[in-house]
């Protein structure tokens, strides 16, 4: 038998990324649309490692997050008795604002101005079913 040593080949050896390159891996992943096994292939990463990465940045052990980093904001969906009884007509029909959202599969909506919360309510409905 012979024996093959594949020294200098780069097999077994790791490649030791700082802080910034993590984070700015992670936060390419975080971008709608994105796969993450498509971001750790192109960096040569393995995709759980990057999934690692990910709950560290979540957990803010990956340093400060860059300019352009995502936010993230908790949303709450009540019942439509439940919201009509917590904010009256007159609060929601004042308020002027903009709402964003993104869905995977490329669902966009985007609300502007004063809307009624019943239209609101529809779409997100459908959306769930």
């Amino acid at each position: 038998m012979v024996g093959i040593e594949l020294s200098g080949s780069g097999v077994g050896r790791r490649r030791r990324r700082s802080a910034d390159e993590r984070r700015r891996v992670v936060e390419e992943t975080l971008e709608a649309g994105v796969s993450v096994a498509r971001v750790a292939l192109k960096y040569g990463i393995n995709a759980n490692q990057v999934f690692q990465w990910r709950r560290l940045y979540q957990e803010g052990k990956l340093g400060a997050p860059g300019p352009t980093a995502m936010k993230l904001l908790a949303v709450n969906v009540a019942d439509e008795e439940e919201h009509a009884k917590a904010e009256p007509m007159d609060v929601l029909a004042a308020s002027f604002g903009a709402i964003h959202i993104e869905l995977p599969g490329e669902v966009r909506i985007s609300v502007e101005g004063s809307v009624d919360p019943a239209i609101i309510r529809a779409v997100l409905k459908s959306l769930r079913s």
